[in-house]
């Protein structure tokens, strides 16, 4: 009778060990998909602030009055020297 008492102590300790190592193991892994999920909503942030961005520059730019470029003189020939 010992010998049984003994093997459902030992399995107890064991079973108490493995639940607590399940524990620890769902937390990690809950942490881990918080954290995967607050750098998922802050990468959507920044990506749409960034073309938010380029959107505007893209507009400024289409709006903007084009440079005036200056006309360029045609340089005269010397006359060529008689010799």
């Amino acid at each position: 009778m010992a010998d049984t008492s003994d093997r459902d102590a030992a399995r107890s300790r064991a079973q108490t060990h493995f639940s607590a190592s399940d524990q620890r193991d769902s937390l990690v892994k809950q942490m881990i998909e918080s954290e995967r999920a607050a750098t998922a909503a802050k990468t959507a942030k920044l990506r749409a602030l960034r073309l938010a961005k380029e959107e505007a520059d893209r507009a400024a730019a289409a709006n903007a009055p084009k440079p005036e470029t200056a006309q360029k003189t045609r340089a005269r020939k010397a006359p060529a020297k008689k010799s």
